[in-house]
């Protein structure tokens, strides 16, 4: 049950500080942060709670990374429902702060979307879905080849945080102008919820698609790595985002 506590708490501070600083300072008058800070943050939620949880929990704070990390034999069938559970319940919680938090502003209204993802006339850019579901395929593919290679045996141990954090931040820096970056299903539902509409009717590319690129990436790592790991979440939890 600490692990379960420990993914919704780590998913609970991914969504709150990446989505919070889109919607609280990316625009903020004279000094917003923007594309880069927001991407930044990102990276910063999964670093910090890297050191914080890792060793807790493996920290996943991602669905989509709990089953590429499955696909890619590192961790056991058997938790793959738990985690997703609380990794979305965090998300969830970390919504409804943030909501709290944003409608304490004189003027605020869901229009918006809260950071909410999107493609068609929902994306930042107005990218098709085509585009959308590429894009979070490649994405996550890709974070998670850093995040198995990064925590494969043969890697220098204790530094996983960094580079997992920082294919974070690189991922947002490339993608917020298609979707608003999800490669995150707990992160999507986290706050699309509170928006409703147009932000639910869309949510489900925002599952298939990371779920797939996970799979993806798992795959393309063992036929890159030769990778024949053991469980070893059962035995020490994986440093992972």
């Amino acid at each position: 049950m600490k692990s379960y506590g420990a993914e919704f708490v780590g998913t609970f501070w991914l969504v709150l500080g990446g989505c919070g600083s889109a919607v609280l300072a990316a625009a903020f008058p004279g000094v917003g942060i923007g594309l880069l800070g927001v991407s930044l943050a990102f990276g910063l939620t999964v670093l910090t709670m890297a050191f914080a949880i890792g060793h807790i929990s493996g920290c996943h704070l991602n669905p989509a990374v709990s089953i590429g990390l499955w696909a890619g034999g590192r961790f056991p069938a058997s938790k793959l429902l738990p985690y997703i559970v609380a990794q979305v319940l965090g998300g969830i919680a970390a919504g409804g702060v943030l909501y709290l938090i944003a409608s304490g502003k004189a003027g605020f209204n869901l229009a918006g979307g809260m950071a909410s993802n999107g493609y068609g006339e929902h994306s930042p850019g107005g990218y098709s879905l085509l585009a959308a579901l590429v894009t979070e395929v490649v994405m996550t593919a890709m974070f998670l080849v850093v995040i198995l290679g990064a925590t494969d045996r043969r890697a220098p141990a204790g530094f996983a945080g960094i580079p997992i954090g920082l294919a974070l931040t690189l991922i947002h820096l490339i993608s917020i102008p298609v979707t608003n970056t999800s490669v995150n299903p707990a992160r999507s539902t986290g706050v699309a919820l509170y928006v409703g509409d147009w932000a639910v009717g869309q949510l489900w590319l925002f599952w298939v698609a990371p779920i797939a690129g996970a799979v993806l990436g798992a795959i393309v790592y063992r036929a890159i790595a030769d990778d024949k790991p053991a469980l070893v979440a059962e035995a020490a939890p994986v440093k992972a985002a």
